[in-house]
């Protein structure tokens, strides 16, 4: 039962992209040693800063090197290595089963949430899951296998219903996820952008490392519908009858007036923002996403 929950993990492509660590933009605060950099300054072996000498500092770590030169006590300071937490935000809403079976827009959100917890759980780091639906799943990040395994089982479970709660989970996710985290957003973001950048900012601020994989289908971004068709609401249930050479002109210009406010938004909030098509191979869009985080050589 366990394997049917957690079909969305490909061991193939578990394997190729093991070779590729998960890491954080900025620093970050855990409980065990590992591999991103903290805010915490400790005795690790790459250096950080200098400060002065003062009474109770430990003796061992002045720079008797610095005093020969200049006569005074300085003090060596060295980055301390720390664990990530990873918050998987999952977008639940009805839209999110837009797609023929078993390879709906959830589905594929899945496999890059499921692939990206395996991954982060493998070199040590905590794994947490939130769904923004009612009644919502919280999943505080944490280490370990038996964890790993209930955010796996869980993700398995969830099912596309109802309207979006987007807004207010990220909110949510912003006054409840107090340490710093990346958290990663994974969404159609059928929302106004202008009110989006509020809820971002609002993750910003608590000093989170913002990422998100914005779902889209290429039909809803070229509505090349060639005769009248019946559209339904996913999220509210509501059918229009349309027909498309009527609407198309205004519809593209729609999109292409929200995907224009998307960018801005990326510009304004310095959010790491992936727009990807569900045609897209979903193991090259998390291949690209964890080599534009690998720190560039002699950089920290």
């Amino acid at each position: 039962m366990a394997e049917e929950k957690r079909s969305f993990l490909e061991p193939a492509v578990l394997a190729r992209l093991m070779a590729l660590p998960l890491h954080a933009r900025q620093t970050m605060l855990g409980s065990v040693s590992g591999k991103h950099r903290s805010p915490v300054k400790g005795s690790s072996l790459e250096f950080a800063q200098y400060r002065k000498y003062v009474p109770g500092d430990d003796t061992r770590r002045l720079d008797w090197r610095t005093w020969g030169r200049s006569d005074r006590f300085y003090i060596k300071e060295f980055e301390a290595d720390t664990n990530l937490r990873l918050c998987l935000l999952l977008d639940t809403s009805g839209s999110m089963g837009f797609g023929p079976a078993g390879a709906t827009r959830l589905d594929y959100a899945r496999k890059l949430a499921g692939t990206l917890a395996y991954l982060a759980a493998q070199q040590g780091d905590a794994a947490g899951l939130w769904s923004m639906a009612e009644p919502a799943i919280e999943i505080p990040p944490k280490r370990g296998a038996s964890h790993l395994g209930l955010v796996l089982d869980q993700m398995g479970t969830i099912q596309p219903l109802g309207g979006t709660t987007l807004l207010a989970a990220l909110h949510n996710a912003a006054e409840k996820i107090r340490q710093r985290a990346l958290i990663v957003i994974l969404s159609d973001f059928f929302v106004p952008p202008v009110e989006l950048k509020s809820a971002i900012q609002h993750l910003r601020f608590r000093r989170h490392d913002v990422a998100a994989f914005h779902l889209l289908d290429q039909q809803e971004l070229d509505f090349d519908f060639d005769r009248p068709a019946r559209f339904v609401d996913m999220e509210g249930g509501e059918m229009v009858l349309a027909d498309p050479s009527l609407i198309a002109r205004n519809y593209r210009e729609a999109v292409r007036q929200y995907l224009m406010e998307m960018d801005e938004l990326v510009r304004t909030t310095g959010m790491d923002y992936h727009r990807v098509k569900l045609h897209d191979r979903y193991e090259d869009v998390l291949a690209r996403f964890l080599l534009g985080r690998t720190p560039k050589r002699g950089s920290r």
